[in-house]
């Protein structure tokens, strides 16, 4: 859900083609998916990985048990551990000064690859991974320019899947009145804002949508407000909209329980938030927008031991099962189809989804 520099991946994307498959086990999504065939990785001039795979994973700040971003890359990781025979090493940052350290410590651990899990360790790799060379790094929605070949990047086309959720909302609203709360104010999270959007005036042009952003770039406790995101959304609800979606990692939390007291709609992010709510919680959790962070980390640590992962940006969107929208509880149930429909057009290109504001 984060990350410094979309707009140069993106054209990096764009100039090299650099696609990979992203699919897992979630049954939360929408589809039930498999796993991708190895073949969509490349050979990299790394070695097989040695016996005895070690994960290193770099939370950021939040870590398990955030409930969406850090907790999707932890469910990846267990599933290295589970499948793979990895054992997996992880430090949470508290604070942005631990990031460097943290990716050193991993790294002196003899990890091997080591996963960082949020756009903001950006500055940290681009000091650690040239420095060592023999390590694989992947950065789950970060990019950086001249990146060393021993560093991969992990992005997300999480505006296709806020398009969806933006479409559902439309369609379930009864007051033709929703809204958006944003984590920081960058474009990954404008992304994830012009996708909803677009996606909710495609099905009602005239639709109201309220939207207020959390913090300015590099205000980590953007990630971590409830109270202020509760806060936001309660004004909101009382002002009559129904359905809030808030891309602002365990922020959410806060709309989540405004919209229990409103008797109200949320809309959960990265990862399906019905199924860790608690049942008064997932009565108003309409749907969440899955972002595949699991899926990426357990594909990247499959590919680095099989000795067929290199470095440049890999995409995980739609037409891959990167990205999509969940269905617990039922309350989609009576639109999934014409939603279906829409994956379709995207999957397609019959209908291309923004990825910025205006």
């Amino acid at each position: 859900m984060r990350t410094s520099k979309r707009v140069a991946a993106l054209a990096f994307i764009a100039t090299f083609g650099l696609i990979a498959a992203a699919c897992g086990d979630d049954s939360s999504s929408s589809d039930t998916t498999t796993a991708p065939a190895d073949s969509t990785a490349v050979t990299t001039g790394d070695t097989m990985a040695p016996s005895g795979l070690k994960l290193g994973v770099a939370f950021d700040t939040g870590g398990r048990g955030d409930g969406t971003f850090n907790d999707s890359a932890a469910r990846g990781a267990d599933k290295v551990k589970t499948e793979l025979g990895a054992t997996v090493d992880e430090l949470e940052a508290t604070t942005a000064d631990d990031r460097q350290p943290n990716l050193e410590q991993l790294t002196s651990n003899g990890n091997n690859p080591i996963v960082a899990v949020g756009f903001a360790f950006g500055d940290a790799l681009a000091k650690v991974a040239p420095a060592n060379p023999n390590t694989f790094y992947a950065d789950v929605d970060g990019f950086f320019d001249k990146a060393p070949s021993n560093v991969a990047f992990l992005s997300f086309a999480a505006e296709q899947g806020s398009y969806l959720v933006g479409a559902a909302a439309a369609m379930k609203s009864k007051t033709h009145h929703i809204g958006f709360i944003g984590g920081q104010e960058i474009d990954l999270i404008k992304a994830f804002q012009a996708g909803y959007e677009a996606g909710a005036k495609s099905i009602d042009p005239t639709i109201k949508i309220d939207s207020q952003y959390l913090g300015a770039a590099g205000d980590n406790a953007a990630w971590n407000s409830p109270d202020k995101a509760k806060e936001i959304a309660n004004g909101w609800y009382k002002a009559g909209a129904d359905i809030v979606y808030t891309a602002a990692g365990g922020s959410g939390a806060g709309t989540i329980a405004a919209a229990v007291a409103s008797n109200a709609w949320a809309i959960g992010v990265d990862s399906d938030q019905y199924l860790t709510a608690k049942p008064d919680e997932q009565k108003h959790i309409l749907t969440s927008m899955i972002k595949r962070v699991d899926s990426a980390v357990y594909q990247v640590t499959k590919a680095y031991q099989a000795g067929t992962l290199k470095g440049g940006v890999i995409v995980y969107d739609l037409k891959t099962d990167g990205v999509g929208y969940s269905t617990s509880g039922g309350y989609l149930d009576d639109v999934k189809a014409k939603l279906e429909a829409i994956k379709a057009d995207i999957i397609s290109g019959k209908i291309v989804v923004p990825s910025k504001m205006g």
